[in-house]
């Protein structure tokens, strides 16, 4: 028992051990990005039984939703728009616009010949250190920058062994100075959403070196320094430096009403192709049904031909309405076939030879409802204008321009910053008798004596320094706000003019699906009257109640007129219900899509995703 909860013990620690280094490794580690599948969905095999394929218009939906590559290549939409969030969190310039910050480093003073030297004002061009700007032009994006929100580590270390002629003797003591210098620079750095940067320095130098006349050899001097730099006016304002954040937020959200948009059209699409493959598959069953009635034509006119009722000269007609109707037959068997091609092209992501080749035979078809039940105009407007995926992403565009335009308004103003500074330095070392000075006992010692002196600050130093620029004529900036509020106001008559195109759209779609209805009643009526001509045709030509076969003949023609005009009056209302759905964003609630299913590209089994949300 003893050695099991050891055990246990030993597990929960390294479990412990292993997440903090975790968390402390995952700020370097690169996000694996998964690799593309060009597999296609195990659900082409469930829809294929002896070399068929039997497909559901909610199959075709789910292995469009599934297997599509146009659809996966919008998938990574809302991925690079969340990555645009994490990169907007984090500040700084945007992506691709180098900064143009300056480096600066600092030199101790008084510490050694040579800070004694510069101590007193004066400069002998050996000095060890110096500051100095990292060059290169820097490229400004147009508008306020974020500071960097993410706190930022620096160290820098540098050991040197330093020889230098030194002519003046009185103050070295030697005419060859030789130096041993380490330097340990640690600056954090910390931006701030009002518009500012905080930086802490911790700085250490150790100087050892030949000259007789120093006080204190070795000597260590270190110092924390706290700096605190804001802008007042251009670039000020939490508002203003978090608004890329807010930005991408909203950009994330539009993502996913861009996939939407994209998914409803493919859902459409398929749709529209389904129905196509349903009309032409009924037509090839027309086409077979008027082949096997003139083919039993045919047989009736032999058989009264050579029973003398009808002269031989009427054979020939009938064996070319045989012809006829065989050639319809293929053109419409090769129609399927065509219509399969472009189905099939939605729904897989790669060859497949058995898929490609085998037959689909549609599961569903054409079914006029008993009734329209369409609301209001007015109805129908509010809904397009609370479901359509475009009508959304329009809305996140005139937001996210709003905000990007306080980043050129800012600009207006003059540059006025303030950078105050806490410094407290230190001094401590060993006595060198050689000096003919004896230091006071406070800076004897060694890194500890120093430390205790800035953390009492014995040597404190506060700065404060003010910047400011001021534009006199200020054009660029008075320029790109104004053409940031042109872009506004031509947004603006852009979304009035497309909320005005979508009611005259849905307004022409209602009226084209009640046309549509009303045509395929039309076509149903025109369709069973020829059916009933025909068979009064082929009961007087049984009857022998006519002697040429021309009446019957045109009969057979109207029919197969008819059947092909309401095969297609069912196709165009079909597709005019789509369409209606379309322009109300209604498809994928119609169809029982989940937009969730179809960002993760997996639609469950049974092809009845959950209702569609945002």
């Amino acid at each position: 028992m003893k050695l099991i909860v050891v055990v246990l013990a030993g597990t929960l620690c390294q479990a412990q051990i292993s997440t903090q280094v975790s968390s402390v490794v995952r700020p370097y580690q690169a996000h694996e990005v998964a690799p593309i599948s060009l597999r296609n969905s195990a659900r082409i095999h469930s829809v294929m039984r002896a070399g068929k394929i039997y497909l559901s218009l909610q199959d075709a939906i789910a292995l469009a939703i599934e297997n599509n590559l146009d659809l996966e290549l919008n998938r990574y939409g809302p991925l690079l728009a969340a990555s645009a969030v994490k990169r907007a969190e984090a500040g700084g310039p945007y992506r691709g616009v180098p900064s143009g910050a300056t480096q600066i480093s600092s030199v101790d003073s008084g510490l050694g010949v040579a800070g004694s030297i510069q101590a007193a004002g004066l400069s002998s061009g050996n000095g060890g250190g110096g500051g100095g700007n990292n060059g290169g032009a820097a490229i400004q994006q147009v508008g306020a920058i974020t500071p960097n929100l993410d706190p930022v580590l620096t160290n820098s270390d540098a050991f040197s062994h330093i020889t230098q002629p030194f002519a003046n003797t009185v103050v070295s003591g030697t005419t060859e100075l030789i130096q041993a210098k380490h330097t340990y620079t640690t600056v954090l750095q910390q931006g701030l959403e009002t518009g500012g940067t905080l930086q802490i320095t911790d700085y250490e130098q150790y100087l050892k070196e030949n000259s007789p006349s120093d006080v204190l050899n070795p000597a260590v001097a270190p110092y924390i320094s706290a700096t605190l730099s804001h802008n007042l006016l251009q670039g000020f304002g939490i508002g203003l430096n978090t608004r890329d954040i807010k930005i991408s937020k909203l950009n994330l959200a539009g993502s996913r009403d861009t996939f939407r948009s994209q998914l409803l059209d493919l859902v459409a699409n398929v749709q529209n192709l389904y129905w196509d493959l349903v009309a032409a598959n009924d037509t090839v069953k027309a086409r077979e049904q008027a082949l096997e009635i003139a083919k039993k034509f045919y047989d009736d006119t032999k058989s009264e031909i050579q029973i003398g009722s009808l002269a031989r000269v009427q054979l020939p007609g009938a064996e070319a309405e045989v012809g006829q109707r065989q050639q319809d037959l293929t053109i419409a068997q090769a129609n399927v076939q065509s219509q399969e091609i472009r189905l099939k092209d939605l729904l897989i992501r790669t060859e497949d030879p058995a898929f490609e080749e085998a037959p689909i035979v549609p599961m569903d078809h054409i079914e006029l409802p008993a009734e329209e039940n369409i609301p209001p105009l007015r109805q129908l407007v509010e809904t397009a204008m609370a479901k359509r995926p475009d009508v959304a992403v329009s809305a996140v565009r005139d937001k996210t321009q709003v905000m990007s335009s306080a980043g050129t308004a800012t600009q207006l103003l003059p540059t006025l910053s303030v950078s105050a500074t806490i410094t407290d330095r230190s001094a401590a070392g060993t006595p060198q008798a050689s000096s003919g000075v004896t230091p006071d006992s406070s800076f004897v010692g060694g890194y500890g004596t120093a430390l205790g002196q800035v953390f009492r600050r014995d040597f404190p130093s506060e700065s404060i320094k003010t910047y400011i620029n001021i534009p006199f004529r200020n054009r660029s900036a008075q320029a790109d706000y104004t053409i940031d509020a042109i872009s506004i106001r031509q947004n603006e008559v852009q979304g009035q003019r497309d909320n005005n195109q979508i009611v005259v759209d849905i307004s022409n779609f209602v009226i084209g699906l009640r046309q549509a209805r009303s045509r395929v009643s039309t076509a149903i009526e025109s369709r069973q009257l020829q059916e009933q001509l025909l068979k009064a045709e082929q009961q007087k030509f049984a009857f022998g109640q006519t002697k040429t076969t021309a009446a019957l003949i045109a009969a057979q023609r109207a029919l197969v007129a008819a059947q092909t005009a309401e095969i297609a009056a069912l196709t165009a209302y079909e597709h005019a219900r789509v369409s209606l759905d379309q322009v109300l964003g209604l498809t994928l609630e119609t169809n029982h899509v989940s937009l969730d299913d179809a960002l993760a590209g997996q639609v469950n089994p049974a092809g009845q995703a959950n209702p569609a949300g945002k």
